[in-house]
């Protein structure tokens, strides 16, 4: 097969994780007698640096031109500490969601038995976990019109806002993963209090009806964070509106031990991403000591929901658990006591262990 990828480093430690994804992404590739093409193009800071857009046109082109989407972080402290800056590295994440029609946020949520010491809950409470949360990612209060600021600049306003067709296509989507799992939908709102909540309950409501072998539990978005915390395991497949699945996939992440280890894919209209859940940690650029493993993972998601390459995918999270199990790890989470490994050195491993299977 003829593999055909946009590569979006970004800032930070971007281009130092996606070197190790593309390592092992060429590992596979020519295991298994693919072709790799790629063209890379610049998103965020660098982008806002180079050409004043942090999501230039030239960098849409090649997204919309290719099969898949190979995405690092965008972020940079020179734009965090500046309030009032007009123009934001984020900006260009979300305009490049927009643009490319990008939906549905998927961030599957597992855990790894090398790991279990590392995630601040007990090893009884965190045992099994495994579910998807379903992001709708191109409505709500990150896109409501209007935004901003009162002429005196001491009032802010952003406004929520929900079409009933933006629910439908995200909460269906839930409902078709759940049909391929084990078949239970959380539908996660705040509907006792906001009105776009209410419409969410109501078109998922009409949804549950048409797939009665699914459980469909509704659950304020408030109760849903006590109970990641108390039985994450309860959860199948989790479906929340924009700001609420933000917030509630990081809390999930912990889950695992580590911000470092969860892939995600952003799905849609046109050409699908595939990105890692952290951020750019510019303190870290450049230093060799960033976790790669979930751009790694990314990569996985890119080869099974883009190209339909399963048992590729497959491989490349065989990867990954098998270095775990070999201590092959940045100092984040490593053993105590255990000499810990530089991102390149961890990409390499795993590189190789790939050639070798």
């Amino acid at each position: 097969m003829n593999l055909n990828i946009a590569v979006l480093p970004g800032d930070g430690i971007g281009p130092e994780i996606i070197e190790q994804a593309l390592k092992a992404t060429t590992a596979i590739c020519n295991k298994f007698g693919h072709t790799l093409s790629y063209k890379q193009a610049l998103v965020g800071a660098c982008a806002i640096d180079a050409t004043g857009n942090p999501y230039p046109d030239a960098t849409h082109e090649i997204c919309m031109q290719s099969d898949a989407v190979l995405f690092g972080a965008v972020g940079d402290l020179r734009f965090d500490n500046n309030p009032s800056a007009k123009v934001r590295p984020e900006q260009g994440l979300l305009a490049m969601r927009k643009k490319l029609g990008l939906y549905a946020n998927l961030r599957p949520v597992t855990t790894f038995e090398a790991l279990m010491h590392q995630s601040p809950l007990r090893p009884d409470i965190v045992k099994g976990t495994d579910f998807m949360c379903i992001r709708e990612l191109t409505g709500g209060l990150y896109f409501g019109r209007p935004q901003g600021r009162s002429e005196d600049g001491n009032t802010a306003y952003d406004t929520c806002v929900y079409t009933r067709e933006e629910i439908l296509r995200i909460v269906k989507l839930a409902y078709e993963y759940a049909m391929k799992r084990r078949k239970k939908v959380t539908v996660v709102d705040k509907a006792n209090v906001l009105a776009t909540s209410r419409l969410w309950r109501e078109v998922a409501k009409e949804i549950a009806a048409d797939y009665p072998e699914v459980e469909t539990e509704f659950m304020f978005v408030d109760n849903a964070a006590m109970r990641l915390i108390q039985w994450p395991s309860s959860f199948d497949v989790m479906v929340t509106e924009n700001m609420f699945g933000d917030i509630l996939t990081d809390e999930g992440s912990v889950i695992t031990g580590s911000l470092g280890l969860l892939p995600s894919a952003s799905i849609g209209v046109h050409t699908s991403l595939f990105e890692p859940i952290h951020g750019s940690w510019p303190q870290a650029a450049g230093k060799n000591i960033a976790n790669p493993l979930a751009t790694i993972l990314s990569a996985a998601m890119m080869f099974e929901y883009a190209f339909g390459l399963m048992e590729e995918g497959k491989l490349i999270r065989e990867a990954v658990d098998a270095s775990m199990k070999a201590n092959i790890r940045t100092a984040d989470i490593q053993i105590p006591d255990a000499e810990p490994y530089g991102t390149k050195e961890v990409g390499d491993w795993i590189a190789e262990y790939i050639i070798r299977k």
